[in-house]
Order: C-alpha cells, then sequence, then structure tokens
C-alpha cells in the first residue's frame, strides 16, 4: 500500500493597507513549515473579490482601512461563505471591538502589539475551527464583563451589528453619503439608521456621539 505523503499547507490571504505590515508577516509565515501566504490586498474591495477568487484557508484581516473598511469586508465574506476562517488583526486593543467582531463572524482578534508567535499560534487554531483572541484581551474582556455585570450595563449593547458598524463610520467623520457608498446602502437607510443609534444611545449631536466612541474606545481619542 503506498501511503501518501503530501503536505498541505494552511492558506493564506492577506488584507491590510499597511504594505510594511503584509511584508513582514509574509516573512513571518515563510519561516514556518505549515503556513503559507498566496495573496495580499490593500483594501477590503480587493480582500474581497480575492477571496471570492482563491478562497484561502485563513483570512488575516485589519479593521482600520479606507474604502469598505475592514468590518464590512468581514460581513461581506462571511455572507459569502459562512464557512470562512477570519483573524482579525487591528490597532484596536478594546473588548468592545472584539466581542463585536466576534458576533459578526470573526474567528479570532490579535493587536498589532501582539507578539509574531501569537500570529502563528491563531491561524493554527483557527484553521482547527477553534476560536483565538489575543490572552491579554481575553483577560480584559472578563474583567469587564464581571464590572459591568455589577455595575451598568455597556452603553452600546443596544445597538444591532449594522447600527454598531455605522455607529463607528459616524464616529470617525463619514457623512451619510460616504457611509452609503462604503456600505452599498442607500443614504435613506443610512439615515434610518442613524436616527435609531441616536435615539437608543439618548444622543443629541454628532459631537456627543463622537465623544461616547472615544469612551468606549470604538475610535482613537
Amino acid at each position: 500500500m503506498t501511503l501518501d505523503t503530501t503536505f498541505k499547507s494552511i492558506t493564506v490571504l492577506l488584507v491590510d493597507d499597511h504594505p510594511v505590515v503584509r511584508t513582514g508577516y509574509r516573512r513571518l509565515f515563510e519561516s514556518t513549515t505549515d503556513i503559507r501566504v498566496i495573496a495580499e490586498a490593500g483594501d477590503g474591495e480587493t480582500g474581497y473579490a480575492l477571496y471570492q477568487e482563491i478562497k484561502p484557508d485563513v483570512v488575516i484581516l485589519d479593521l482600520n482601512m479606507a474604502g469598505i473598511g475592514g468590518m464590512e469586508t468581514l460581513r461581506r465574506i462571511r455572507a459569502r461563505d459562512p464557512d470562512a476562517r477570519i483573524l482579525i488583526f487591528s490597532m484596536y486593543s478594546n473588548e468592545t471591538m472584539v466581542q463585536r467582531v466576534l458576533q459578526m463572524g470573526a474567528n479570532g482578534y490579535l493587536t498589532k502589539q501582539g507578539s509574531p508567535e501569537q500570529m502563528i499560534e491563531a491561524v493554527r487554531q483557527i484553521m482547527k475551527g477553534r476560536i483565538y483572541v489575543d490572552p491579554e484581551l481575553l483577560s480584559d474582556m472578563l474583567t469587564t464583563k464581571l464590572a459591568i455585570n455589577n455595575t451598568e450595563k455597556d452603553p452600546l449593547s443596544a445597538l444591532s451589528k449594522r447600527e454598531f458598524q455605522l455607529f463607528g463610520l459616524l464616529a470617525e467623520g463619514n457623512s451619510t453619503s460616504q457611509i452609503a457608498t462604503m456600505l452599498s446602502i442607500s443614504p435613506k437607510t443610512v439615515g434610518v439608521h442613524h436616527t435609531n443609534i441616536m435615539r437608543k444611545l439618548k444622543l443629541q449631536n454628532i459631537a456627543q456621539l463622537t465623544r461616547l466612541a472615544m469612551q468606549c474606545n470604538v475610535i482613537e481619542k
């Protein structure tokens, strides 16, 4: 009997708008025997198109990019392929963002302050069907959950996944027409979501919305 000894690497699609970051992680994976970068993209639109074309085992996806951004890219890939394996790799190091992207279907979350070894381990664990979150962030999330249970509710928990996505885009200063173009929805739909967000959060203006986004670490201060 002949045994098939063919070894199949874990194929990766890198989606990040910084070429230096992509180069660094491509070289990192080249140092392993089981992970291989087969494509790169500098924006969400290209990343989504490449995913449909090459169907990688794992997508490593930045959140903060020009164009449709990481959250919308995540939503589109997940809608297209419910079995997609997606690792979020972001500068945002807060539990609110982690919880939201996991709810949207991400399989893991790492910050750009993490070690190269964590990135390799995350890809391997996600390939096995497991969820991988930066251990430090996971600890913070548990601490925050206990604090919220003992005090007050997370103010953003009232928002739906789509509303949370728009909340972040509005806080970043995007106009209704810009958001409509990014998300491929009508300006009227954006307006409806905007109104619901303001009502649910009891906000009066965009300045209050931006301040709340900073307080909840949805955007950088």
